[in-house]
């Protein structure tokens, strides 16, 4: 059981001494494991509220009350036309008409001749669209560019780009045409978007053959030099990846563990000399670890 406490500020290292101690740990590793949550994509413009909600929702906004994107995936429309037409829009604007975004970019040119493996809990496709390796990559809680059925009736998972585009297309009104509304081909019973909200989530055999190869990841480097790095992870899902990369430090003295997380940046007492806690923007983070000159508010935490 870890002792959980924010890690006090610093009254000797600065910002800078720290980036250089972060900077040090990435060339030092034999190998990087990413772990990204969705600060992360926040960081990378990816926000779920406000200006760009407004821009993209205002209709649904003025006529259910839904005040965010996160939110509205969970409204209870009163038909299927009706579900699918936000769900087709919340699709394209954060899946398909979306560029990578900078800190996925600067992220990719940090680790790109390391041996790096990637777990994620986003769900956004920004570490494909940024030119990660694929192989390298393990997203647990599914893809907003994937449907499965509902039941669900078979392990299996469709790509939903061509149908997406076409409702967002037909919708008036905030309704998509009946005929466009996606079925099961196996059993005819509604599809539904593949993300980890219940039991009925699909892990196809692209699921699993990712968990694998993340398996022979941690096997490889069980106790190299490895660096822990975490981006953007909250608590909404600590045995995912927070609880495991504290794990994962204090059984190998020679790993390091990065936390980079704007208001969340901790670690357990038990591994703070092994751990760097940057209550910072990640995308500053990264872009300065790449020597860009920028000066960023941080509140310092670390060892």
């Amino acid at each position: 059981m870890f002792l959980v406490s924010r890690m006090k500020q610093s009254t000797n290292d600065s910002f800078a001494q720290q980036i250089d101690r972060l900077g040090a740990a990435l060339q030092d590793a034999d190998a990087v494991l990413i772990g990204a949550g969705a600060g992360l994509s926040t960081a990378a413009g990816l926000t779920y509220a406000g200006e760009r909600f407004q821009k993209h929702f205002a209709d649904f906004a003025a006529k259910y009350g839904i005040r965010d994107m996160y939110s509205g995936g969970f409204y209870p429309f009163s038909s299927p036309e009706e579900h699918w037409a936000w769900w087709s829009r919340h699709i394209l604007v954060n899946r398909y008409d979306v560029p990578a975004g900078k800190p996925y970019l600067d992220l990719l040119r940090l680790v790109h001749d390391q041996d790096y493996f990637v777990l994620t809990t986003n769900v956004d496709h920004q570490f494909q669209l940024a030119g990660f390796d694929k192989a390298r990559l393990f997203y647990t809680q599914g893809d907003y560019g994937l449907w499965q059925c509902s039941k669900p009736c078979h392990p299996k998972t469709y790509d939903n780009e061509q149908a997406v585009r076409q409702m967002v297309k037909r919708q008036r009104d905030m309704r998509i045409p009946s005929e466009l509304v996606p079925r099961c081909p196996v059993c005819g019973a509604p599809m539904t978007m593949n993300l980890r909200c219940d039991d009925a989530f699909v892990q196809d055999a692209g699921w699993y053959a990712a968990r694998q190869r993340y398996e022979v990841f941690l096997k490889a480097h069980e106790h190299a030099k490895i660096l822990l790095l975490e981006l953007g992870v909250g608590f909404n899902t600590p045995g995912i990846i927070k609880l495991p990369f504290w794990r994962m430090t204090a059984e190998n003295p020679k790993a390091t563990y990065a936390c980079l997380n704007l208001g969340e940046a901790f670690c357990p007492d038990e591994i703070s000399s092994q751990s760097i806690c940057l209550d910072c923007d990640v995308g500053s983070v990264l872009s300065t670890l790449l020597g860009d000159d920028l000066q960023s508010p941080c509140r310092l935490n670390h060892s």
